[in-house]
């Protein structure tokens, strides 16, 4: 069973055993009974949907070298909007629930749940909380924020998820009247909190202090492409592999608390690690002017696009734009392990194809088959000249039968495939990833 399943079946035991301990058996004939219960009910799956996004976020590794980040943080934002929506019908339901218990007026009732029960008022500046992050999480209140000012916002989750557990302790009916019920849910909270500490805070924290992390040059590959060399201590215990990415830290003024996810352009060799980064614009032009000796704070090595989900003897690469860096780490393993392997890599002009020559080096040593197509992104695709259906089959006549990575702009990933579905690559063949983390 793979870690998707894995999530997926622990997801439902919880849920079942919440339903069967906490919810049935409840009195449904009193007034407002079935929609107080729905009410509890949509509150308990609210908050075991809240546990499972700890989990998802805390970047555990044995799950994120399976599923990859980009899976992790895609299935983080939809559990959010869950979250959310449950969270909407607890409230609705215990409120008309329990208006029709009092034989008060609604609104009345809100009033006197917010500010004359127990904990209630904790509970809704969890939820007040809870929306303000699902909000800004949008992709169009995305798009007006700063990745800083986002993330900040984004830590209120984390107070959420404490004056909820609180609300919980305090009134709810599992921690109240079942000793079972407690030990579930201390458990439960403690241990997605715990992966949290320990994942994001506790790793990270000892890996920098062993590693200690340093710039050890700046290379311009071109006129506006860099590559980063950085060294350590004891880097051959990192465990990096081609095709995975680190979270960085570089600490110059003005830029130490940024965070930044950058691929390995090459494969790790226990001594140095490389990111080869296009600098342009506010986000990485200043790369080009670190100095030697800068410390560097990295999180990871993150990413599932490795070698390791390999399941055929061949393999086809294809890379695109600045996404031939991942690419040409995992070119080198493959030509250590001396497999059978086709390149293709998509640019739109020669003069853009960044480390080419080292490509050129590498498939020369094994003897791989390289092609360099030029194109605009926006002919590729099922209908386009570039890497359709008949210009991969003409150049990789047996794609079926190899294991394909791609790695490019969204747009070039998925008309690519798009393609690989028609010419009949098995899904499980077909290898992606896309560098996208949320708090």
């Amino acid at each position: 069973m793979n870690a998707r399943w894995w999530l997926f079946a622990l997801l439902g035991l919880n849920a079942a055993w919440v339903t069967d301990l906490f919810v049935l058996g409840h009195e449904l004939s009193a007034p407002g009974g079935v929609l107080t219960v729905l009410g509890r009910l949509a509150g308990l799956y609210g908050a075991l949907v809240l546990v499972l996004q700890l989990v998802l976020i805390s970047r555990l590794p044995w799950l994120e070298s399976r599923l990859g980040l980009d899976r992790l943080t895609q299935w983080h934002r939809w559990t959010g909007f869950w979250v959310l929506w449950l969270l909407v019908a607890h409230v609705v339901f215990i409120t008309l629930g329990y208006a029709a218990q009092d034989g008060s007026p609604v609104l009345a009732e809100v009033g006197t749940l917010v500010f004359h029960t127990d904990d209630v008022l904790l509970a809704t500046i969890a939820f007040v909380l809870l929306v303000v992050v699902g909000v800004t999480s949008a992709r169009a209140a995305r798009r007006r924020l700063r990745y800083e000012s986002w993330h900040l916002l984004h830590l209120l989750a984390y107070l959420a998820v404490v004056l909820g557990f609180l609300h919980q302790v305090s009134i709810g009916q599992d921690f109240t009247g079942s000793p079972a019920g407690r030990l579930y849910w201390w458990s439960l909270y403690g241990l997605a909190l715990g992966l949290v500490a320990i994942s994001r805070i506790g790793l990270p924290l000892v890996r920098n202090l062993r590693h200690r992390l340093r710039v050890e040059s700046v290379v311009a590959e071109s006129d506006d492409v860099v590559s980063v060399v950085i060294t350590g201590r004891a880097l051959d215990a990192l465990p990096a592999r081609a095709g995975q990415f680190f979270l960085w830290r570089f600490l110059t003024a003005g830029h130490w608390q940024e965070a930044h996810p950058y691929s390995l352009s090459a494969m790790p060799d226990g001594r140095r690690l490389r990111i080869t980064v296009k600098a342009l614009g506010d986000g990485s032009a200043w790369l080009r002017h670190v100095r030697p000796g800068t410390r560097v704070l990295a999180e990871g090595p993150y990413g599932a696009f490795t070698a390791q989900r390999r399941t055929q003897r061949k393999v086809l690469l294809i890379a695109g734009g600045v996404g031939v860096t991942p690419v040409r780490a995992l070119l080198e393993e493959f030509a250590a392990r001396r497999d059978d392997i086709a390149l293709i890599y998509r640019t739109s002009t020669t003069g853009s194809a960044v480390l080419a020559d080292e490509l050129r080096h590498w498939a020369a040593r094994c003897g791989a088959r390289m092609f360099l197509v030029l194109g605009p992104s926006t002919a590729i695709g099922r209908f386009g000249p570039v890497l359709g259906p008949r210009h991969l089959a003409a150049m990789v006549p047996d794609i079926r039968h190899r294991d394909v990575y791609v790695c490019g702009p969204p747009g070039m990933t998925d008309a690519v495939r798009g393609v690989l579905t028609e010419l009949g690559v098995p899904a499980g063949q077909c290898h992606t990833e896309r560098f996208a983390f949320a708090a």
